[in-house]
């Protein structure tokens, strides 16, 4: 096994010649700290304390446990980019891979702003591969609108053949259509009203096709069905909107049934590829796993949204050092919640170990 630490080996530490702790040994035990369940940097701090002799297997530790506010000034002051582009090293060989759909969406940190400083919530946008529920990259961004200059960098790093993108509205971009054809994916991109005169346009086509496949799903006391239709006789729209890459047009009518309450919407969707109406239905399911897959586990097992670092770039760091310590536990073979994974880690150094030697083989 590699040594441990290796991954942050050669992250340029953001403090003077004096500092006393290793900066690679701090971001591992920082890791470490996550998996268990760590919340905070007081939690770190806590976590080293409690498993110095298991760290005292893989590190130095000269000047022994680093306090938590030394975890909090090196967050704090750590270049998020230089991080970022780590972190894309550990996961390169499966952004290379990756298979079916990767879903785009935006997350705001609402406990990440600062009044004092007048510094707005943090907002980061994340690429999920919904198959392999692993997070492939981030970005923060100042406003959610600038998502839409953060996603096409993050695209360019991964290999898109054989890959459908999706997004929601904000997203229905023609350059990021011509992307992502350009580098060998599809996407399926919803399209709304901000896009006036191409909606328009979509929901008159399909006003005149027939009503489609209908899916049902039930449990947890509400009925859900999805009537999907897809028109691949698209000649007379794309006359009119010369849109890149596009093959044909989705339509899926979602109605809810949750005791005597009934719910109706209807989504549109532009496609680059011809599928059929089930899996037109299943993309854009697969689509909101970065919602019930990422980020509700951000939230509710790892109390993402109640974190109050606010300082510096404490918040994007952090944000990333959870995403981290979610593609470690996934990637860990055997079965179980996220939730119960970071228990076990918690409480069985040997299941802790085992996740360490996947972090190590990620290089």
């Amino acid at each position: 096994m590699a040594p441990v630490t290796s991954c942050f080996s050669d992250l340029p530490d953001p403090r003077g010649s004096n500092a006393r702790h290793k900066l690679d040994e701090v971001l591992f035990i920082a890791l470490c700290a996550v998996l268990c369940g760590a919340e905070d940097c007081s939690d770190m701090a806590l976590f080293g304390q409690s498993k110095e002799p298991f760290l005292r297997r893989f590190l130095t530790l000269p000047h022994g446990i680093p306090s938590h506010d030394t975890f909090s000034r090196i967050f704090r002051h750590l270049d998020p980019d230089a991080f970022h582009d780590h972190f894309l090293t550990f996961m390169s060989r499966f952004a290379e891979q990756v298979e079916g759909v990767v879903a785009v969406d935006g997350k705001t940190l609402r406990r990440s702003y600062d009044r004092a400083a007048s510094q707005s919530p943090l907002h980061l946008v994340s690429l999920w591969a919904a198959d392999q529920r692993l997070v492939l990259g981030q970005r923060a961004v100042d406003e959610k609108s600038n998502e839409i200059t953060a996603v096409p960098e993050l695209l360019k790093l991964l290999s898109l053949s054989g890959v459908t993108v999706t997004a929601d509205a904000m997203h229905c971009q023609r350059a990021l259509s011509q992307q992502i054809t350009e580098q060998g994916g599809h996407y399926a991109l919803a399209v709304k009203d901000n896009q006036r005169a191409l909606f328009d346009d979509v929901q008159f086509m399909m006003e005149t096709a027939g009503a489609g496949e209908t899916h049902v799903d039930s449990g947890h006391g509400r009925v859900e069905s999805r009537q999907a239709t897809v028109i691949t006789d698209i000649d007379w729209l794309q006359c009119a909107h010369q849109w890149p890459g596009l093959k044909a047009v989705g339509r899926i009518t979602r109605r809810r049934e949750l005791a005597d309450k009934v719910s109706e919407d209807v989504a549109y969707y532009l496609l680059s590829d011809v599928v059929s109406p089930e899996r037109l239905v299943e993309v854009t399911r697969q689509h909101w796993g970065i919602e019930n897959r990422l980020h509700w586990v951000l939230d509710v097992t790892m109390q993402e949204d109640q974190s109050r670092n606010r300082r510096g770039h404490g918040p994007e760091n952090l944000a990333l050092l959870r995403r981290l310590a979610l593609n470690v536990a996934k990637l860990e073979p055997s079965k179980g919640s996220m939730k119960g994974k970071r228990k076990q880690a918690g409480w069985n150094d040997d299941y802790l170990l085992s996740l360490i030697r996947q972090f190590a083989q990620l290089r």
